[in-house]
């Protein structure tokens, strides 16, 4: 009998390997190396958080949670947008709980994201939004990320080569800020500059605010979506892996307006049904406490500032350049030189 042919991976699941960053981190485990390559805080996670886990586990909520997510938990998202950005969301129809922000950006763009769309990516890039392009058959389209010589190396776009990058193929924009893997923190006329061509080309903006607390030196993270004509046109994903250092929990969330949660919520629904009960309820009290402590988030950021300028300081000596991150927890260095 003649062998059959291996059988073959859908082309969805051809356009791309393995994740660098997470082969990286394998490598250095492997080896004992100090891992400057993966999101991941060394720091551990609150003591009051873990206790909240650990008795949620012991009080039995081990079976599914609600698939949108805990309510108690909704409740608690709801209400730290409103008391950081100002912005009312309805727990029961605008929040989607996710398998982390990773999962509620894939479902996201399975929502929305058609065969041969184009989606427009900033690049120095964080790795996962390309597959997540092209596991919805889209086609990727960059814009560059280019350090200003005038502004101290700062990070900026040519808003020329934005604007070339629009078409009627678009369907969506990611935006991350504060930025992995640059730093940048976009400003106030940046972002009126996207908001201006998503409305023009009726383009979704996913924006990935995992890093929204983490910013520096008078930097100030303001979500795309309370920009003018934006509400009904973003999707704000972000979580609680990186603020309270539990990368491994796995809980992130979706936020906007009806119409673009509600297709989130079912994609969401039928890939991974819920995230984890534990940590949601956890989560919930934990977030709600820091909402009226909000010390919690001060000192976070000042930790991670020193850790900043020490680590700037030392590549500056061994001879690197880059510019100093204004946002998230990495150095973008050139090492040409």
């Amino acid at each position: 009998m003649p062998s059959m042919p291996l059988i073959q991976p859908a082309q969805r699941a051809s356009g791309f390997g393995e994740s660098v960053i997470r082969e990286t981190t394998r490598l250095a485990r492997r080896y004992g190396a100090t891992n400057l390559a993966q999101g991941l805080p060394d720091l551990p996670a609150p003591q009051r958080l873990k206790d909240l886990a650990k008795a949620a586990i012991d009080a039995d909520h081990n079976q599914y949670a609600f698939t949108w997510g805990l309510k108690e938990l909704r409740d608690a998202i709801a209400r730290k947008h409103a008391h950081f950005y100002n912005q009312a969301y309805d727990p029961e129809t605008e929040v989607v709980v996710c398998c982390g922000s990773s999962e509620a950006i894939v479902s996201a763009m399975l929502a929305f994201v058609a065969p041969g769309d184009e989606v427009i990516i900033f690049e120095p890039i964080y790795e996962n939004y390309i597959p997540a392009t092209k596991l919805c058959s889209a086609v990727p389209v960059f814009v560059s990320l280019r350090q200003d010589a005038g502004s101290h190396g700062a990070w900026v776009f040519d808003e020329a080569e934005l604007r070339a990058a629009f078409s009627n193929k678009t369907r969506a924009i990611i935006l991350n800020t504060p930025n992995n893997p640059t730093g940048k923190v976009f400003g106030l006329d940046e972002l009126g500059v996207i908001a201006a061509l998503c409305q023009q080309y009726n383009v979704l903006c996913l924006t990935d605010e995992i890093y929204e607390h983490m910013v520096y030196d008078g930097a100030r993270h303001i979500p795309m979506v309370t920009l003018d004509g934006m509400a009904d046109r973003t999707l704000t994903i972000t979580g609680f892996s990186k603020t309270f250092c539990v990368t491994g929990w796995r809980t992130g969330y979706a936020v906007g307006c009806p119409a673009l949660i509600n297709p989130v919520r079912k994609v969401h629904d039928y890939a991974t049904i819920a995230a984890p009960t534990p940590q949601q309820v956890a989560l919930a009290r934990f977030l709600d406490e820091t909402l009226d402590d909000p010390s919690f988030y001060t000192t976070m950021v000042a930790g991670y500032d020193t850790r900043r300028k020490r680590l700037t300081g030392i590549l500056r000596q061994a001879g690197f350049t880059f510019a100093d991150p204004a946002g998230a927890y990495y150095v973008f260095a050139d090492y040409r030189h």
